[in-house]
């Protein structure tokens, strides 16, 4: 029986994980560098814009009733499925509608003034150079089980980075932190700034790799909160008929903000949707800070009436998606965040692709003459 030291089994966990996810992680994050700047892309490509600044600073609101009238009469076929407001630009909202108000993919995406309800621009949907790398970043074009085989590879890189903090110490005891090999050979340069950019980013690719997981399972997640708290928050009202046609969006808004004072509106999902019931609307209120807008309270309506009807707050996992959505991309705080990101994105991508050289550039040395060579001879396999 073939018995290895704890020690090579952690370097055989650290080689095989990154030889079956380095390729995988390199696309993520080569994608994920420019959906990063997504929103400054788009609007530098025309597919949006802001709202106009030459109006007078107010309070007042657009009525959310002609917002959506006049969303309808530009489709008159289709169906509003959702409101949606964008915390980033608290002068627009946006109308997602599709051929019924159950189907899974929409038709239009409009935006609109929210002061004024003047009619901006249609959000291309499924087009463009940014189209192409959210999908290649989301499921490569797999659909659910491209993203759950890219869960698969996050689980991978977890146990790489995992395995490359164990392995560091042994491997780097010689040298001192930070050094690197300059006058040695290519391979053991390589082996040094590999060595020290993984170390550096170590904390920041945990993360990213983590929360990456967990939006992976994003569908899941929403489709066992749909089955289960959802299921139960609307079942007293499973009896009542379907609404054919929803009353006040504006009045549902109103009775939502009274019962979430301190809140604004996320998104709102009319009767009949996933993300609703065939009687009710529901409004996702959001905080008003960088972190507690990306946090949800669902609050129920009477799509008849226009009252609300019960609350209660999103189960852990639901919110643990939500926050690791924009710890994922760096979102929360503002163009300075999002260019930390990118750094660390690209110090990733050098990581990745050091490590993939690394590779392909081995030498056969044993793993017990690696570990213990002198610093000037060992030429190891990257950690």
């Amino acid at each position: 029986m073939l018995v290895t030291s704890p020690l090579k089994q952690w370097y055989l966990v650290h080689k095989w994980t990154s030889l079956i996810c380095t390729a995988f992680m390199l696309l993520l994050c080569l994608t994920g560098l420019p959906l990063i700047f997504a929103d400054e892309i788009d609007r530098a490509l025309g597919y949006s814009m802001p709202p106009p600044d030459d109006l007078p600073e107010t309070a007042e609101r657009a009525d959310l009733d002609a917002i959506v009238s006049a969303a309808r009469a530009r489709r008159p076929g289709d169906a509003v499925q959702f409101i949606v407001a964008d915390p980033d630009e608290p002068d627009l909202w946006f109308v997602r509608m599709a051929e019924s108000v159950a189907a899974a993919k929409p038709s239009a995406f409009y935006a609109f003034d929210a002061r004024t309800g003047d009619y901006l621009y249609q959000y291309p949907l499924d087009q463009g150079v940014m189209n192409i790398m959210l999908r290649l970043h989301v499921d490569m074009f797999a659909g659910l089980w491209g993203t759950l085989f890219l869960g698969l590879m996050g689980l991978l890189l977890v146990a790489l980075l995992v395995s490359g903090v164990v392995l560091y110490d042994p491997f780097m005891r010689k040298l001192a932190f930070g050094a690197v090999r300059r006058k040695q050979s290519a391979r053991l340069k390589w082996l040094d700034l590999h060595n020290l950019l993984g170390i550096v980013t170590l904390v920041w690719f945990l993360v990213v790799g983590a929360t990456g997981v967990i939006n992976t399972l994003a569908t899941p997640i929403f489709g066992q909160w749909q089955s289960g708290e959802l299921a139960d928050m609307t079942a007293p009202y499973r009896t009542m008929p379907p609404v054919q046609d929803p009353g006040s969006v504006q009045k549902s808004l109103d009775a939502a903000r009274r019962i979430a004072p301190e809140m604004s509106l996320g998104f709102m999902a009319f009767p009949g949707n996933g993300f609703a019931e065939p009687s009710h609307f529901v409004a996702f209120m959001q905080g008003n800070s960088p972190l507690t807008s990306k946090l949800l309270k669902p609050v129920l309506i009477d799509a008849q009436t226009g009252v609300a009807v019960q609350t209660r707050e999103l189960p852990w996992y639901v919110t643990a998606l939500l926050i690791s959505k924009p710890l994922h991309f760096g979102d929360y705080g503002g163009l300075p965040l999002k260019i930390i990101w990118a750094l660390l994105d690209i110090l990733s991508i050098a990581v990745l692709g050091s490590g993939l050289y690394l590779w392909l550039k081995k030498r056969n040395v044993s793993f017990e003459a690696r570990l213990g060579a002198p610093p000037d001879e060992k030429e190891g396999d990257s950690v």
